[in-house]
């Protein structure tokens, strides 16, 4: 029982996530005191949004250019559970920030649409939810602290006021400041900016909402136009904390019915209910429920905006350039917000070759939200998913996520130009998987891919939903057949079985879609035959020795120097043969030998310097080449036909490779799987040979 949380402690946990002054009324003197000590109380939405990013931490990324934003990258608030993984994915991010951070300083993006454009499961809305998330916890923090204020005691001035409507709100939840007049106003800004430490400037021009100027001007005519008294009688400033299910300072729309759209929901309209009350024109009755209207002071969130038909989109135009709603039958309404729509690339490609949306065009900033373009950052949003689902006792063999990412890398990325670099090793280029003896410019690829395509690169081929559901159907069906282990076999089944089934899948694609998995079926194999080989041939003894016979005979090649033989004791020239043996299992090719054999001589005298002994295995292409070499020598003595059957070797033998296997991360069963498509591979090749 002990374990066990009791109420009074769920209790005391809720108590402590609220923030202590959310129930409580200040004075609108307390609230100018309060700017003066903390000027950043007094941001608008842009400035507040860009302060949240920074808030929560950020890692820049010098080879990219890049800032990365713990919001996206680590999730702090979630525990990690909605973390973004890929390049592609944090340049689009960065980018959305930065236009954030330029419309809070007044640049321009501030009076613009955010756009996140990008193909269907890209990220874009779970981005944009995770936004509107932070934004809810970041304003119910000290550091996001807002304030609005509400009206009090009106029937005491205004004979004709509801009972029900002594006390209002502010229908917008603007900033107490706007209370004042626009001259004093200013004077208070321009202290506050005096004192404001930030690369912003606070700024609010903002008029009252209608019903707020009503009870404004009626109170100042009963108080002789006394400011003070009407602010200390009828005022009081409350705490404003985002939260996107009461509709305050968070709102989405979705569109509805093209035939049913109506621009109220946007602006607000009439409340019917006030009418017999104040009559049509009294502001007091207006209803503001529109969806600018709830997102005041924070973020409005447009779901496949660019499926609005034109006319409704024509709302947005007054919105994002003069940062103003014009209801029916009410004034001009003030708003504040970071507008921020989504769209999928059919929309978009539609409304872009619409001269009639040029106006909506214009005010919009557009952010690229491709897919992720790097296989293992891939394989990391289903590992992710895996994650955070309730997952059966299956054991997810090595490779089966990143081939499965791979794939969906290849439908994505333009094929390279002329032939000399081949699309997986562009797929493998793309996640760093380079060695330095490969020619491939990354940057002159991605150039490449960006005058091939309309939009950018990533912004077709396959949704990594598509992948995700097969992997879930992958695991589901080994365990229906007591398979406790999913393996990349059984997911490249499930892919191609499925391929042609996919609705979002155009069918021209199909023929291309399948070499693709092809070429994935390949590259697995020679990663099937890796383990495997190390497996039957790993010997870190053997490695050693080899590895301390190259690094002194390329020493000797390096100062023209001569070796000591260890069987004769003779010196002699260094081992040419030997060198270039080693080395052709990495390909390195003749006229970049010097440059390896330097790479691996520095990376000794630097491991020197550190005080570190010489251990060929810790270099990983040293030992890689080391490792397929010592294949090479064993491999001829091992019967690779008998691996398909384990009734034909040794028992002990068997056990000791998958053994092996296991420590490479593979299941008992697994490892079996391997051993035997592995060894029929081999087989099959040497036969050919």
């Amino acid at each position: 029982m002990s374990d066990m949380e009791t109420l009074q402690q769920l209790s005391e946990e809720y108590r402590d996530s609220i923030p202590t002054d959310l129930r409580e009324a200040r004075s609108f003197d307390w609230y100018l005191e309060e700017c003066y000590a903390n000027p950043k109380v007094a941001r608008n939405a842009h400035q507040r949004v860009a302060d949240m990013f920074d808030f929560y931490g950020t890692e820049y990324d010098e080879e990219d250019g890049v800032v990365e934003y713990h919001i996206a990258s680590e999730d702090p608030v979630g525990d990690g559970e909605n973390v973004f993984y890929g390049r592609e994915v944090h340049e689009a991010i960065h980018q959305f920030v930065n236009k954030v951070k330029s419309g809070a300083r007044g640049l321009g993006p501030e009076k613009r649409i955010k756009l996140l454009l990008g193909p269907v499961g890209s990220g874009k809305s779970d981005f944009d939810r995770q936004i509107r998330r932070y934004y809810e916890d970041y304003t119910a923090r000290e550091e996001g602290r807002m304030y609005t204020f509400r009206w009090t005691n009106l029937r005491d001035v205004i004979p004709d006021q509801d009972p029900e409507d002594d006390t209002v709100r502010s229908p917008m939840n603007q900033d107490p400041l706007v209370l004042l007049p626009e001259p004093q106003r200013e004077k208070v800004i321009d202290e506050l900016n005096d004192r404001l430490e930030a690369p912003y400037t606070i700024r609010n021009e903002q008029a009252l909402d209608p019903a707020s100027e009503f009870y404004m001007d009626r109170l100042l005519d009963h108080y002789d136009d006394d400011l003070q008294a009407v602010l200390e009688n009828h005022v009081e400033v409350i705490r404003l904390v985002a939260d996107e299910n009461k509709r305050q300072a968070i709102e989405t729309f979705e569109p509805k019915d093209k035939k049913n759209q109506d621009e109220t929901e946007l602006t607000g309209t009439v409340n019917y209910s006030k009418l017999a009350v104040y009559g049509e024109s009294d502001p007091r009755a207006f209803d503001y429920s529109g969806a600018f209207c709830h997102a005041n002071r924070g973020i409005f969130s447009g779901e496949e905006l660019l499926k609005l038909q034109r006319e409704f989109l024509y709302d947005f135009l007054h919105a994002t350039q003069e940062q103003t709603i014009k209801p029916k039958n009410n004034p001009r309404i003030d708003i504040d917000q970071v507008i921020v729509g989504r769209t999928n690339m059919p929309e978009y490609r539609e409304k872009k070759g619409d001269e009639k949306m040029e106006a909506f065009n214009d005010r919009t900033k557009r952010i690229d939200f491709p897919y992720v373009l790097q296989y293992e950052a891939e394989a990391e949003i289903y590992r992710k998913m895996l994650s955070n689902a309730d997952v059966p006792d299956i054991h997810v063999e090595p490779h089966t996520l990143e081939m499965a990412g791979l794939f969906g890398v290849l439908t994505r990325i333009t094929e390279p130009d002329g032939g000399q670099v081949s699309l997986v090793a562009k797929a493998k280029a793309y996640s760093g998987e380079m060695d330095d003896a490969d020619d491939i410019d990354v940057r002159k690829l991605r150039e490449e891919a960006a005058e091939a395509t309309d939009v950018g690169e990533g912004m077709d081929g396959v949704s990594p939903r598509f992948i995700g559901d097969e992997i879930a159907e992958a695991i589901m069906d080994s365990m229906h057949r007591d398979r406790e282990f999913l393996s990349p076999l059984t997911t490249f089944n499930h892919l191609e079985e499925n391929l042609e089934n996919h609705g979002s899948i155009p069918e021209e694609n199909f023929e291309r879609y399948h070499r693709y998995l092809e070429l994935v079926r390949e590259e697995y194999k020679e990663r099937a035959i890796e383990d495997v080989r190390a497996a039957l041939a790993y010997d870190i003894d053997e490695i050693r020795r080899q590895g301390e016979k190259y690094m002194d005979h390329v020493m000797a090649y390096i100062d023209d120097d001569t070796v000591e033989d260890s069987i004769t004791g003779r010196e002699q020239e260094p081992d040419e043969k030997f060198l270039r043996d080693v080395e052709e299992r990495l390909d390195v090719p003749e006229d970049r030998k010097d440059d390896f054999r330097q790479e691996v001589a520095n990376w000794v005298s630097r491991r020197a310097r550190e005080g570190s002994s010489f251990e060929p295995h810790d270099n990983d292409r040293l030992r890689r080449a080391l490792e397929r070499k010592l294949w090479e020598d064993k491999k001829h003595n091992i019967n690779f036909s008998a691996l398909v059957s384990s009734g034909d070797v040794d028992d002990d033998e068997r056990s000791a490779w998958i053994s092996a296997l296991e420590e490479q991360g593979y299941s008992e069963a697994g490892a079996k799987e391997v051993l035997e498509f592995a060894g029929a591979e081999v087989a099959r090749s040497e036969m050919e040979e």
